[in-house]
């Protein structure tokens, strides 16, 4: 931007509110978006942050006073919150597990080139555009003995003694979401590993080849290494959102039976909209926040290591 010369010949300093008009701008352009962020995500999470704090009960109105750290010593000795800390770890790591494992092995086979690959790409997607109520809705028909087949099925493959509903029994019950949460999630994993493997140059392949490299050998030097930045940042959001999915669990088994199925955030669900205590729930999510935010620090920490190895 040219400035006219003054007599002494160096430019001439712009007006004052020019200049700050020019400092500003990139924050008026900016404001709206962050406007917005701020309105609907920070000012619900303080808000929600200081509910821990407080006692915050709709059934009574002469809640809400700030009670300190009162839920926590509460939430210390909560059997059925730790009962639930033990179901969400079963329940994410064998969600996570089983389907970045499908996932892993579905993106290879579409990685290879056949008729009809585009269509199956199309038809793999699918679960994923299923709504996760509809999804838990179909599965419990499915493992209902009286309108679903699977407890025959099982039944006939001697799985099971007689065709019970798996949802109704406590040692079964964690499996009956597991699964409708495997079916449901692997696309997220088959659709996001498979655009990596299709960045992998195939030249390497060819070398790999021609130096006597078999199959495993091609997927452990050259396959995984490039998966893995990919493989870290998915299974880091997988993680955190099956742990805050309570969908099917509260669609398939409401928590039960006993409680063997409620998992931290249904639990959450629980005590905010059933029992309609707000403060106590909002303490519980206080904790779920803080382990899940120490949780992602690590991955995040283990995939820059994977990247600066490269």
């Amino acid at each position: 931007m040219a400035y006219a010369a003054r007599h002494d010949g160096l430019p001439a300093r712009r007006p004052l509110m020019k200049r700050i008009a020019d400092h500003a701008a990139p924050y008026l352009y900016s404001a709206p978006a962050l406007i917005l962020i701020v309105t609907v995500m920070l000012v619900p999470l303080a808000l929600g942050i200081s509910y821990a704090f407080r006692d915050i009960q709709l059934l009574n109105p002469f809640s809400g006073a700030f009670i300190g750290l009162d839920h926590f010593r509460a939430l210390s000795q909560d059997q059925a919150f730790y009962r639930a800390l033990r179901n969400t770890l079963w329940w994410t790591g064998a969600s996570v597990f089983l389907q970045f494992l499908l996932g892993l092995i579905l993106a290879l086979l579409l990685d290879k080139p056949f008729y009809g690959r585009g269509l199956a790409q199309a038809l793999v997607f699918l679960p994923w555009a299923v709504p996760s109520f509809l999804a838990g809705l179909n599965w419990s028909w499915l493992f209902n003995p009286v309108v679903g087949p699977l407890p025959h099925w099982f039944y006939a493959l001697g799985i099971m003694s007689e065709p019970s509903n798996i949802l109704s029994d406590p040692q079964l019950a964690m499996w009956g979401p597991i699964i409708a949460n495997v079916w449901w999630g692997i696309p997220f994993f088959a659709i996001t590993l498979l655009a990596a493997l299709q960045a992998i140059p195939r030249d390497l392949y060819e070398a790999a080849s021609i130096d006597g490299a078999g199959p495993v050998q091609r997927f452990l030097s050259i396959t995984l290494p490039f998966l893995a930045p990919t493989i870290a940042i998915t299974i880091l959001l997988r993680t955190v959102w099956i742990s805050n999915f309570a969908d099917l669990i509260i669609v398939m088994t409401n928590g039960g039976p006993a409680d063997r199925t409620q998992i931290v955030a249904s639990y959450i669900f629980t005590q905010a909209f059933k029992r309609l205590d707000f403060g106590y729930a909002s303490a519980i999510a206080l904790v779920l926040l803080a382990l899940l935010l120490a949780y992602s620090m690590l991955i995040v920490i283990l995939r820059q290591w994977l990247l600066s190895k490269d």
